[in-house]
């Protein structure tokens, strides 16, 4: 089986992330297009992975897969394609077969593929990937053999190694330095932006049980969810100049080309208060004036600092990949043994149906004269006797199969 295991990815290391981006398949789409896959191509078993920077296929098939199958294999997936495109992905794809693509998920789920080293999310997103394609009955045996172990190794990476400590993220940095601020839960946000990023933020917050949030962004709408998600209120974002509440942390993120946060709009914000603010900028260009750091007590955390913080924090977390990498090749050695028991299992599994047929003849029909002139006591010894030589006859042979095969 594992010689029919095959892997098609794709991520930023062989497409650009926008091309990544069309392969994903929603997820109330994926039942009818992915059982067409399977039922045309003749697959065994399918897996699909899908993350904000990944897209990868896993399969079990024992038929050729030449470069015609390939392009088949997205003609059948993506029928809306251009053919040009069907080209395209059929070139660039990474493509990985046997243990070489046992190794290759292995790497995913420990992250050392990512394009985060350490990011542990994926883990996760392997887990119900093979969740959601286990519930479409598109898996099967062998890639639940796959992910257990894959699970189970990245779960002893994260344990073992260092790889994940160091936040590299901009917003876990953020928050971290938030944290170390020591901020008190009732402070009062402003969330200038609604966008991915200060979502992000905003839920680390309200995790963390901070309460009193105010949300401007310039579509309201935008606005209004996250406010909603953060149990605040919403603005627009012109509303902000009217804004006279105070604050004690601003959290900007927009998508500005020029400074939003004005030195005039930040006397405006702080209705008279001189105490130290603190403001997070995770906006390219940065939507806070310079000006108002020299002309204020302000604890300012931009994306510059952050992004320092986040090369220094991969460097770190690069010198783990080499014990990591150790941990992927002890775990290959031990799949490959893990296979061979499951495919003694796998061939052995009719064995007991075969031993329960013998007896049940035996009984009915061969002896059924000579059972029938037995006393009660001579006919419970027996029972005793044909049950005990059953379960032998079970485990010894499935015993002694592993013991030969394993050791070949």
């Amino acid at each position: 089986m594992l010689d029919s295991f095959h892997i098609i990815a794709f991520t930023h290391r062989n497409i650009e992330i926008n091309e990544v981006g069309l392969l994903h398949i929603e997820e109330e789409n994926q039942a009818e297009r992915l059982m067409l896959l399977k039922k045309e191509l003749q697959l065994d078993e399918l897996l699909f992975l899908s993350t904000c920077n990944r897209v990868e296929f896993h399969f079990c098939s024992k038929n050729k897969f030449d470069f015609t199958t390939v392009l088949r294999f997205f003609k059948t997936l993506y029928p809306d394609f251009t053919t040009e495109k069907h080209l395209n992905y059929a070139e660039k794809g990474s493509f990985f077969k046997g243990i070489d693509a046992v190794e290759h998920i292995l790497s995913v789920a420990s992250s050392i593929d990512s394009m985060v080293i350490g990011e542990r999310e994926i883990i996760t997103q392997v887990r119900q990937a093979f969740d959601n394609s286990k519930k479409l009955k598109l898996t099967g045996d062998f890639i639940r053999l796959v992910i257990r172990h894959t699970i189970e190794t990245a779960k002893r990476v994260y344990t073992e190694t260092s790889i994940a400590t160091k936040p590299v993220s901009v917003v876990s940095l953020a928050y971290h330095k938030l944290r170390d601020m020591n901020i008190p839960l009732d402070a009062r946000f402003l969330i200038i932006g609604a966008g991915v990023t200060n979502t992000n933020m905003s839920r680390f917050l309200r995790k963390h049980k901070f309460k009193n949030f105010v949300v401007f962004n310039r579509t309201l709408e935008k606005a209004d969810a996250l406010a909603k998600d953060l149990n605040g209120r919403a603005f627009g974002l012109n509303e902000l100049s009217n804004y006279s509440e105070g604050f004690d942390v601003i959290i900007a993120c927009t998508g500005a080309d020029t400074h939003v946060i004005s030195p005039e709009l930040y006397q405006q914000l702080l209705q008279g208060e001189n105490s130290r603010k603190v403001v997070i900028d995770i906006a390219l260009p940065q939507d806070l004036h310079p000006q108002i750091v020299i002309d204020h007590p302000v604890t300012h955390i931009s994306i510059d600092v952050l992004q320092k913080i986040s090369t220094a924090n991969l460097k770190e977390r690069s010198k783990e990949i080499q014990h990591v990498e150790e941990i992927i090749a002890e775990a290959l050695f031990e799949f490959n043994h893990i296979q061979k028991v499951r495919n003694v299992e796998l061939a052995m599994r009719e064995v007991p149906k075969k031993v329960k047929e013998i007896k049940a003849i035996a009984i009915n029909e061969v002896f059924k004269h000579e059972l029938a002139e037995l006393d009660e006591h001579s006919k419970e010894v027996l029972d005793k006797v044909i049950d005990y030589m059953e379960k032998k006859y079970m485990s010894v042979p499935m015993l002694m199969a592993k013991e030969i095969l394993l050791k070949k």
